[in-house]
């Protein structure tokens, strides 16, 4: 039986409702591994160490979902993608004022902007997490790493003729979800995987998951997709 990080699941009249809608709950039955990637976000020591100023308690038990959900991928002949948060500062000053001066108080903003900053502690991927030569690392600074100007991800993903992206990390109600929403809206193939995925509570990871698997994508464990990657292999 799979790790289950958040003790919910998608609620049955959730899926009634998808299903009333779609005619099924799934919207893929396979992945085609050459055009499959595991984004993984924000599993860095900003959000992973305890005492982080944006600490995710849970992301920490993702260690073991997403280095599972990694081999399964790249051995399929699939791609993974490590994507942190970063913001530039200058003399305490971010480029994300709208974000720092709003919704942080002075002592949690002074301490994420140097947590935050391009190459400090804070940027480290957590550790325990397999991070191989063939991966990419892309850094974002906003929420979602497809709103324009906010990475290189689009363009490394249409580079590599990728359409279908596995989406990891924390939080699944933030970043993740936001990536998602934006992923789905220039026609990239969405996945939330469910048990790789990690909010500050169960009830924001199920919003987050429902609202998904609703409007812009799928649901899956990593034991789901890894049965979907192996059947495309198999072929018919």
């Amino acid at each position: 039986m799979e790790d289950v990080i958040h003790n919910v699941e998608i609620r049955d009249e959730i899926k009634k409702r998808v299903i009333a809608r779609r005619g099924q709950l799934h919207l893929f039955d396979e992945f085609d591994p050459a055009k499959t990637a595991v984004i993984v976000i924000d599993m860095q020591a900003t959000f992973c160490e305890v005492g982080g100023p944006a600490e995710v308690p849970l992301s920490r038990e993702l260690v073991e979902p997403i280095n599972r959900l990694n081999r399964i991928v790249r051995s399929a002949g699939g791609h993974v993608i490590w994507v942190n948060h970063a913001n530039q500062n200058k003399d305490g000053q971010s480029d994300w004022a709208g974000f720092y001066d709003h919704f942080v108080s002075d002592d949690v903003r002074a301490r994420t902007i140097e947590s935050m900053a391009p190459g400090s502690p804070g940027q480290d991927i957590w550790r325990g997490l397999d991070v191989q030569d063939d991966d990419l690392k892309i850094l974002k600074n906003r929420y979602s790493a497809l709103i324009p100007g906010s990475s290189s991800l689009e363009r490394v993903l249409r580079s590599l003729g990728i359409d279908t992206l596995l989406i990891t990390g924390t939080k699944t109600n933030v970043c993740c979800e936001s990536t998602a929403r934006d992923a789905m809206m220039m026609d990239f193939k969405v996945v939330m995987v469910s048990d790789a995925t990690a909010a500050l509570s169960d009830d924001e990871h199920r919003a987050a998951l429902e609202t998904i698997i609703q409007q812009f994508g799928d649901v899956y464990t990593v034991d789901e997709i890894g049965a979907r990657l192996a059947s495309a292999q198999q072929g018919p």
